[in-house]
């Protein structure tokens, strides 16, 4: 099996076919490929200085289907919470990579879905966001949405 690549930034999994990340480059999307992933969630902006121009052409050269929600990370909405739980639903069991800039939309939304939609304990869950970042005021009142 491929090893994982962790210098991309931020790097993280979650389990056998959910893993996340800071802004892969196109090389690192390769990487990604190689591990079996069959889905690339982008939740970052594609006007972010740090966004990868034509990403989605980069994804689909490689195999992989491509989905972009893109976030404002000032603005969070509960429409992106759902929109996001939609996009992770459609993957069924697949190997999915999710990423944004930083991986700090990911982590958050990521972290509010595993609690609310699968029933992962919240410690847990907790634990994972926070080996990326704590998320600050906007973000802690998007994960702790009403139940």
């Amino acid at each position: 099996m491929q090893d994982d690549p962790t210098h991309i930034y931020n790097w993280l999994r979650i389990d056998s076919r959910l893993t996340t990340s800071g802004q892969p480059s196109e090389s690192e999307l390769g990487e990604i490929a190689a591990l079996g992933v069959r889905t690339v969630i982008n939740l970052g902006l594609s006007s972010h200085e740090k966004a990868l121009p034509n990403e989605a052409a980069t994804v689909g050269a490689l195999g992989m289907a491509y989905r972009h929600i893109p976030i404002d990370f000032q603005h969070p909405t509960e429409a992106d919470f759902q929109e996001f739980s939609a996009a992770l639903a459609d993957t069924g069991d697949a190997p999915t990579h999710v990423h944004c800039i930083a991986n700090y939309r990911v982590s958050a939304l990521l972290y509010r879905y595993r609690r609310d939609v699968l029933g992962v304990d919240d410690a847990i869950a907790r634990a994972d966001m926070a080996r990326i970042w704590t998320p600050n005021p906007v973000w802690a009142a998007m994960i702790e949405a009403p139940r």
